[in-house]
């Protein structure tokens, strides 16, 4: 057994069953592994992104990232994709993991290993390919945000409150003189 044979779906809106089947050297580390991936789906290269070991109810566990965000130096250290083989987290057929590519976005990627295979693979390919999947960019949820919250420098929301548009005289009206030698 020297490469392994995941099968690779990708969590989308519209439930379309799209997925990669990916064979890859057993000895390639998580960082070929993303990039096999993304390169499948058409997907940028450039994000953040994590594979979280996971189980039969895809629950997220060790993380394994592309870089080490981690500043606190009593966290525990979070394994990088390009320190840890497959061989060293690959232990059983049917062993699962989720990648979630670009946090902006939210891209998530339901992985399953389908079988060890005996062949030696020197760069990961597709086996087979089902369903289109969506461009990347179809989820702009951070410039969604921007465009509907964050307002524009020329266009300034109080103008109704400039200093012309109010004198004194306008709050005068309903109050008393206070007079302080009556208390």
């Amino acid at each position: 057994m020297s490469a392994y044979k995941f099968r690779v779906l990708l969590d989308n809106e519209n439930d379309a069953e799209i997925f990669r089947d990916i064979v890859i050297d057993q000895k390639a580390n998580f960082e070929s592994f993303y990039r096999a991936i993304t390169e499948a789906f058409e997907f940028s290269d450039e994000h953040m992104a994590s594979f979280y070991a996971s189980n039969e109810d895809w629950d997220k566990g060790e993380e394994i990232s592309l870089v080490d965000v981690n500043f606190d130096p009593d966290a525990d250290p979070v394994g990088l994709m390009s320190d840890l083989n497959l061989e060293d987290r690959v232990l059983e057929n049917g062993q699962k993991f989720i990648l979630v590519h670009d946090f902006m976005s939210m891209w998530i990627f339901l992985i399953e290993l389908l079988d060890f295979v005996d062949e030696r693979v020197e760069n990961p390919y597709v086996s087979l390919a089902i369903g289109t999947p969506p461009k990347e960019e179809s989820r702009q949820q951070f410039q969604d945000f921007e465009e509907e919250y964050l307002f524009d420098e020329d266009e300034d929301e109080f103008d109704e409150f400039s200093d012309d548009a109010y004198n004194s005289d306008d709050f005068e009206e309903g109050f008393e003189q206070y007079d302080e030698n009556e208390y």
